[in-house]
């Protein structure tokens, strides 16, 4: 069990040698909160939670250069890629998982975002059991988990940053809530903490 990370906490991305990690996965999954009441087994429609783990990639100025979602399953350098669209949130263990292979990723970029967001515009009010973790993926080894069922009146949420740190690879933990139902909706508030 790794880490249990708390908005604004930073971490190394080491293992416990001193080594870097090599490479990693941010698994992200969640459920549809029960529904209050004998009368919500009547309203019908669909029951599901359509959560997209996503990612932006930056370079040294932040400006965007590239991102991995469920309408690009791999960045163009193909250093990262995602294990594709999970809908409804069914299911136990990670609905989504997004791997990188830092030993891969261009000098150039210095952070990657990612991020979480609910495509058919459901808040966060809806999902229960949601988090996000990552993984040292050489291992299988859990090294963080982020818990974000702070349900709110939010559809996305901006939850870490693997960035580079005098030629080292560290995390912060976000955890900011943010609107959108995509990726590119949730650019200028990314900006914002960069």
């Amino acid at each position: 069990m790794g880490i249990s990370l708390v908005k604004g906490q930073k971490i190394s991305l080491e293992k416990g040698d001193g080594s870097s990690l090599t490479k990693i996965q941010l698994g992200a999954g969640w459920d549809v909160a029960k529904s209050g009441g004998f009368m919500g087994m009547f309203k019908g429609g669909d029951n599901s939670i359509d959560l997209d783990a996503s990612l932006i990639i930056f370079d040294e100025n932040n400006q965007p250069i590239d991102a991995v979602w469920f309408g690009q399953l791999k960045s163009r350098d193909g250093s990262i890629w995602h294990s594709g669209d999970n809908r409804t949130g069914a299911g136990d263990g990670d609905d989504e998982v997004i791997h990188v292979d830092l030993t891969q990723v261009p000098p150039q970029v210095k952070s990657i975002v990612f991020t979480i967001s609910s495509f058919r515009g459901q808040t966060f009010e809806k999902v229960e059991n949601a988090y996000c973790r990552l993984v040292d993926s050489t291992t299988n080894t859990e090294i963080a988990k982020y818990d974000l069922s702070a349900k709110g009146n939010y559809t996305a949420l901006i939850v870490a940053k693997v960035y580079r740190h005098n030629g080292a690879w560290k995390m912060s933990a976000l955890g900011e809530t943010s609107n959108g139902q995509t990726i590119q909706d949730m650019i200028p508030a990314i900006l914002q903490m960069l």
